[in-house]
């Protein structure tokens, strides 16, 4: 074998996506890793500019002639693909320049980071759910002891109230404080969470979204405001039956399509879609675990989209976009899907809100 057999046999099997630039910035080379990245074979690569790949061109033009010219090698990073027909990923990229007898060349290497930046930002959220959790249990049971003394006290009070038959105000009065104690006993319940561990059996995913889907349809049809939302299904049925708990996942999959059906509802938008939607997901790190084949679901509204300042923040307890909101929702179905050994991710935008849950298959 010759060195040049032997450089191209290396070239074409690193994981690195490597692309070699002629002095007009031209594509001259791609390995197969980066024509995977790019979604496109060599054949039609080759001759094209390589700054045409890159959403800020500019950059990519000024960081090679650099290369070029001064001899300058560089690395950029969160740089966007820009790739007709898909979702733009985000690469860090190397540019260094190289002589070849009496040519100069740029070899640009191109790392994936989405991935990544997915994994980093996944294990931050299950961290802060984690200690917010804790947090918020300690406290509820702190909150819980003086309520049950309070409420042990106005019974005490309603019975002697009752015996010595004082006046209507005084049991009204009574009967407010033992109202309002059981009302903060059960909101406190909900940030505990379920009181019963989980019961895992069979089932199949579209028994749960079929499920919350009706219970939907329902509220929409008892409600005497006239609007119109349409409940859209698109599912695989190929998805395999997953071991979960049935109550827990319709409670978390019901608690984020009713945020939805809600945002939907107070929108002024003509068009109010929500769509459950389900699909095989290969290949998946979940709380530093990799998986091999995963249920995904989308449930995607058309919504006004989450507001910037929360945006962040939505699966923290207490946090809401709505005013009457208990801020709840969202954290008790995360620590639903949490226990699936799954996580909920969210993306939203003006005009399309998708919440993410992934849910290991173990086959």
């Amino acid at each position: 074998m010759t060195s040049d057999q032997l450089h191209r046999l290396l070239l074409d099997n690193l994981n690195t996506a490597v692309l070699l630039v002629d002095k007009s910035l031209l594509i001259d080379y791609i390995n197969p890793a980066a024509e995977a990245l790019l979604q496109a074979g060599s054949a039609r690569l080759r001759g094209t500019a390589v700054s045409d790949l890159f959403s800020n061109d500019e950059t990519a033009r000024q960081a090679l002639r650099e290369a070029l010219e001064l001899g300058h090698a560089h690395t950029l990073r969160h740089e966007f693909l820009s790739l007709p027909g898909v979702e733009s990923p985000q690469v860090d990229y190397s540019v260094t320049p190289i002589s070849i007898g009496a040519d100069q060349w740029v070899l640009m290497e191109m790392q994936p980071i989405d991935r990544i930046l997915r994994i980093n930002r996944e294990e931050a959220l299950l961290s802060v759910h984690d200690t917010s959790r804790s947090l918020i249990r300690g406290l509820a049971h702190e909150i819980k002891n003086p309520l049950g003394g309070i409420r042990g006290a106005a019974q005490l009070l309603a019975q002697e109230i009752s015996e010595n038959a004082l006046d209507g105000e005084t049991a009204e009065l009574c009967q407010i404080i033992t109202t309002e104690t059981d009302r903060l006993r059960n909101l406190v319940d909900r940030l505990l969470g379920p009181s019963q561990l989980p019961t895992f059996a069979r089932l199949n995913i579209h028994e749960i979204t079929e499920h919350v889907a009706a219970l939907i349809e329902a509220e929409l049809t008892g409600t005497n405001v006239p609007l119109r939302l349409d409940v859209v299904r698109d599912y695989d049925p190929s998805i395999p039956d997953l071991s979960a708990d049935r109550e827990q996942l319709i409670q978390a999959v019901l608690n984020v399509a009713r945020n939805a059906m809600q945002a939907l509802l107070e929108s002024d938008l003509s068009e109010r879609k929500l769509t459950f939607k389900t699909r095989i997901q290969r290949s998946y790190t979940v709380a530093g675990e990799h998986h091999k084949v995963l249920c995904r679901l989308d449930i995607i509204d058309t919504g006004p989209g989450i507001a910037a300042d929360i945006k962040e923040r939505i699966f923290f307890p207490m946090i809401s976009g709505r005013s009457e909101g208990s801020g709840l929702g969202l954290t008790i179905a995360q620590s639903a899907i949490n226990v699936h050994q799954g996580i909920i991710e969210c993306e939203s935008e003006p005009g399309c809100t998708c919440f993410s849950i992934f849910l290991p298959i173990k086959v």
